[in-house]
């Protein structure tokens, strides 16, 4: 019979702790969450201050989880309303898979966003266009996704004929998280890949395309091999936060470009000698790159300023600045 843990991933990194027993979370929920030990899968309660995401490594002692372990990848996401914080998606990920629907309606905007958020976790992303049946030019679409992720793997699969499933579990590694757009094919691929209706699946809606939200927690389905599975229900709000260098890894063209600029802090916005525009004015470099990277650094240092007194300061200050420039203007004869 294998061990649960083995099944879910353990390696040397995760060794017996002295003080309790070892166990990974395979779903939370409030106040309690569902790990798997040793022996078995157990709801376990959490300490007051410990705040499990699911994937983590933890130790449990008398039925309650006391505390996690390091954490070697975390992939998280800004908030999208109105507060300043992340929200952590999955802990311990190596490979995010970026799960594109056939349509046009997962942007190229759109996969840079989730691309970005992968490479910042930590973890390797790789994207994945799904319900490749259903796409009347695949060569076309994966052209399009792997233009807007240089360096990232694109492959295309089937689940309703087997086409790349294969290639799929074979670029596969370690604990996969799966993302995506409500409806673009995630928990089917994940029962594809287990050979079992292990999660639950529903049609998109014909009027708009949209999924269901059949996957409503976050939680993992091992494969066997130490391969695991983490779905996640799709995200139609996908802040970045804390980036780190997910955006540089992201747009590393426009970065290869950008050592060339005359000026080493160049923003790419009309500074003289600036590599990034020539490249784009020649047509080397597709122009909706630029904006979508500027776009991406403002969130980014928007999302810094409002957790940061300094940048707070900082922003009102520049602000209070134009306001000025702007009133003098309105004074002039």
């Amino acid at each position: 019979m294998s061990d649960p843990l083995d099944d879910l991933g353990r390696t040397a990194a995760e060794p017996d702790p002295p003080d309790g027993e070892l166990a990974r979370v395979v779903r939370v929920h409030r106040g309690a969450c569902d790990v798997a030990t040793a022996g078995c899968e157990v709801r376990v309660a959490t300490a007051r201050d410990v705040d499990p995401v699911t994937g983590d490594w933890a130790v449990v002692r008398a039925d309650r989880l006391v505390r996690l372990l390091p954490r070697r990848t975390l992939l998280a996401r800004a908030s999208v309303g109105g507060a300043s914080h992340e929200q952590a998606l999955a802990a311990n990920v190596d490979t995010v898979a970026v799960v594109v629907a056939p349509d046009s309606r997962t942007t190229p905007a759109r996969v840079e966003r989730f691309v970005a958020l992968a490479w910042a976790s930590g973890a390797r992303p790789l994207l994945v266009l799904a319900k490749a049946d259903l796409v009347a030019d695949p060569a076309a679409r994966l052209a399009a996704l792997a233009a807007a992720a240089p360096g990232v793997d694109v492959l295309a699969v089937s689940a309703a004929t087997g086409d790349g499933l294969e290639e799929l579990r074979a670029a596969l590694t370690g604990t996969v998280v799966l993302l995506g757009s409500s409806g673009a094919g995630k928990s089917t691929l994940v029962n594809a890949l287990a050979g079992a209706p292990v999660m639950a699946t529903d049609a998109v809606r014909a009027a708009d395309g949209r999924g269901r939200h059949t996957t409503v927690t976050r939680e993992l389905v091992p494969l066997g091999g130490g391969l695991v599975l983490l779905d996640t229900p799709g995200l139609r709000g996908v802040g970045v936060g804390d980036l780190d260098d997910g955006l540089e890894r992201a747009f590393s063209d426009v970065q290869d470009l950008a050592v060339d600029c005359r000026f080493a802090d160049c923003r790419h916005d009309g500074e003289p000698g600036c590599a990034v525009a020539a490249a784009v004015d020649a047509g080397v470099l597709d122009g909706r790159r630029l904006v979508s990277l500027r776009r991406l650094e403002r969130e980014r240092e928007f999302f810094a300023s409002r957790t940061d007194a300094r940048l707070r300061a900082e922003r009102a200050r520049r602000w209070k600045a134009v306001a000025r420039a702007q009133r003098a203007r309105g004074a002039r004869p």
